[in-house]
């Protein structure tokens, strides 16, 4: 019996130690209308850290399958700088407002697919929603970054959420990104 929980403990510690590693300075959630296989997931991480260098450093997590659930936990959650998702979803989340303006990232006439107008905090609290017109999404499908790779990023949009951390290096990646 001792055995048996001396072996638990040690088998307890070792997957502790697993996966931990430093944690990346900038997590993407990336899905599609499809789902998005690990082994592109991990084509895109690779060639996205190539052309950042050592940092910051990135981190993309796929889907294989699409569903809103998960991608509104992903939303509320917190973690993810990136998120990227379906035009559709891209544009439906977005009329609830919540996304960052890429308008230092890259020029509006480049991705006009990620030009929106939605609703942003007013600084007057009994203030009506206001709405402004700016680039909030980045189209995948003309990037260098997905035409090096020959990989189609029809129908997906890279966009930063209003609570994403460190949205300084966030905003190194998306000027990546947006390399066309």
């Amino acid at each position: 019996m001792r055995g048996k929980f001396m072996l638990i403990i040690m088998l307890l510690l070792v997957l502790a130690g697993c996966g931990g590693g430093p944690k990346a300075d900038v997590l993407v959630f990336m899905t599609g209308s499809n789902g998005i296989p690990n082994e592109v997931g991990d084509k895109l991480q690779a060639a996205l850290q190539t052309k950042l260098g050592e940092a910051p450093t990135v981190k993309i997590q796929t889907t294989p399958m699409f569903s809103m659930d998960k991608l509104v936990v992903e939303i509320a959650a917190g973690d993810n700088g990136i998120i990227i998702l379906p035009t559709e979803q891209f544009k439906t989340i977005g009329q609830q407002g919540g996304y960052v303006s890429l308008d230092e990232v890259a020029k509006q006439e480049d991705f006009p697919g990620g030009v929106l107008e939605l609703p942003v905090d007013s600084k007057e609290k009994d203030a009506a929603p206001k709405k402004e017109k700016h680039l909030y999404g980045i189209p995948l499908e003309q990037t260098k970054w997905f035409t090096e790779l020959k990989l189609n990023g029809k129908d997906l949009v890279a966009f930063v959420p209003a609570n994403a951390k460190n949205q300084d290096k966030v905003m190194q990646v998306m000027k990546v990104i947006a390399q066309k």
